[in-house]
């Protein structure tokens, strides 16, 4: 797979370091319970299809980059800056 850094090019995923899903978790209160703090923890989406994902760009520009990409094909549909997507995104 290759990524398109939005200052240093097209590269190499393994140039890149997955963090997760563009989105914001609700963090449970602190007396949530068990249940809900191992679902904040462990649970998380896996869907078949367009995802938006935070990617840091390790061995280049150290850049967090938002990936949006379809996961049953692998195609990459944008990359575009986590600080020009702030309000959608949580790093």
């Amino acid at each position: 797979m290759r990524i398109t850094c939005p200052f240093c090019g097209e590269r190499d995923r393994r140039e890149f370091y997955y963090q997760g899903a563009a989105v914001a978790l609700e963090r449970p209160v602190a007396d949530a319970g068990e249940e809900a703090w191992d679902a904040y923890v462990h649970l998380r989406d896996n869907p078949a299809g367009v995802t938006k994902d935070l990617w840091y760009h390790e061995s280049g520009c150290s850049s967090w980059i938002v990936v949006t990409r379809n996961t049953v094909t692998h195609e990459i549909l944008d990359c575009t800056l986590a600080c020009d997507t702030k309000s959608e995104v949580s790093i």
